[in-house]
């Protein structure tokens, strides 16, 4: 089953409003964002890092990047570093590279999931389902209240 079907299967089964949207091909957030014009700050981006116990999502703005230094602090963790594009293909291999939603906490994908709280400032959240073309949205309290991510502070403006 493709990620985009479990995951409405899962929005529909526990009665959670949103929207699927598809769009032109676009491979970055940022690009995403504005191909479906919307404010790159209510556009989530999955940056997966990997620490000493495994992996985990960072979710965060599509305008913003992640600060590792950040993360290394919050969790205590010297070895804590970007997963590569490989590890990514074998822990999403039904996702295309860099689309995986935000889903995680046991939900789609079995890795616990962190948020930068300027994310969680917005009304609405919008993420890849799986595809550089299918888009979901939805009310932010209800992705929290669904994924139930550890809120922190780790994403800096882009360059």
């Amino acid at each position: 089953m493709k990620t985009i079907d479990r995951l409405i299967a899962l929005l529909e089964m526990r009665e959670i409003s949103y929207r699927h949207d598809q769009h032109p091909l676009a491979y970055t957030a940022r690009e995403t964002a504005r191909v479906d014009h919307l404010p790159p700050r209510s556009f989530a981006k999955v940056v997966v890092v990997h620490a000493e116990d495994g992996y985990a999502m960072t979710v965060l703005p599509a305008d913003r990047i992640v600060d590792l230094d950040e993360l290394r602090a919050a969790f205590g963790s010297r070895h804590l570093r970007l997963a590569t594009e490989n590890e990514l293909q074998e822990l999403f291999p039904e996702c295309e590279l860099g689309a995986m939603p935000p889903l995680g906490n046991g939900l789609l994908f079995e890795m616990p999931v962190w948020v930068d709280g300027l994310l969680m400032a917005e009304e609405t959240i919008s993420f890849n389902a799986g595809t550089h073309r299918d888009v979901v949205h939805m009310n932010t309290e209800d992705w929290e209240q669904l994924v139930r991510p550890s809120v922190l502070a780790f994403a800096h403006a882009a360059g």
